[in-house]
């Protein structure tokens, strides 16, 4: 009986230890990459986009601060610069630089959230950023609502022949809690205007795509029901905002201030 009574404690330290040895989403490593995809014909030439030039390059050392913004609904399910169908729920990314199929490490400075992604696209083509985020990892770093954030893009080889994302760090720090909405009529009030649309139901779709911040106000003197993000009180917050409304296909987004 004592015997047995022994290996039963010795059986019911080994399974605590073995669950204390469990990887927690913090400590997973980096993917290793046994079996690289080639990278893709055609996607290592310079190319032209809106007058400007970039020309791909293997870039081992490539380690760069900056911000990101994401895309999804618009592009889901359309082929990307290497062939793949953009799923926005994966952990997929664009780089206008980077070779392709590669990986990528990204960390938002806002909150510690890191991930490592797959690139297999071309852009963003917008200065001020430098990485495009499917909506799967916006998600993962906890940047969804904030549409754009100030990431660390770290470059780590060639991508596997299928998948590589993975969340590695899931939050050091908890979100930023977004900014409580403020009524409109406050002086200093910003918004961001979508587009302006005759059919309501066109306007309440792409509000819905805006995600909570966004509104649909009817303007009395034309009858156009307009699609509003925000409020914020500070112009560079709504300018930030209005780059990412810009990022999601809304090319004629306008910054509009309330006073």
């Amino acid at each position: 009986m004592k015997a047995l009574r022994g290996v039963l404690i010795a059986a019911l330290l080994s399974l605590v230890a073995a669950c204390a040895g469990v990887a927690r989403p913090e400590a997973t490593r980096l993917p290793v990459v046994t079996d690289p995809a080639p990278i893709v014909p055609g996607t290592m030439r310079r190319y032209q986009v809106r007058g400007r030039w970039y020309q791909p390059v293997e870039q081992p050392g490539y380690d760069e601060t900056g911000l990101a913004s994401w895309y999804g609904d618009q592009f889901n399910g359309r082929p990307t610069s290497t062939g793949e169908r953009f799923d926005m729920h994966g952990l997929t990314a664009a780089h206008k630089t980077l070779p392709l199929p590669g990986l990528v490490e990204v960390t938002n400075l806002a909150n510690g959230r890191r991930i490592v992604v797959r690139v297999n696209d071309r852009g963003p083509f917008v200065d001020n950023r430098i990485i495009d985020l499917s909506r799967g990892s916006a998600e993962a770093l906890g940047m969804l609502q904030a549409g754009v954030g100030e990431v660390r893009v770290r470059y780590l080889g060639r991508a596997p022949r299928t998948g590589g994302g993975t969340t590695l760090q899931y939050a050091a720090a908890p979100d930023r809690a977004p900014p409580a909405p403020v009524a409109s009529t406050a002086r200093g009030d910003f918004w961001i205007q979508a587009g302006a649309f005759t059919d309501r139901r066109a306007a309440r779709r792409v509000a819905d795509q805006l995600g909570d911040r966004a509104t649909v106000d009817v303007d009395r003197d034309d009858g156009l029901f307009r699609v509003l993000v925000g409020p914020w009180a500070d112009p560079n917050a709504a300018e930030r905002s209005r780059q990412a409304v810009i990022a999601r296909g809304y090319a004629d987004a306008l910054l509009i201030s309330a006073r």
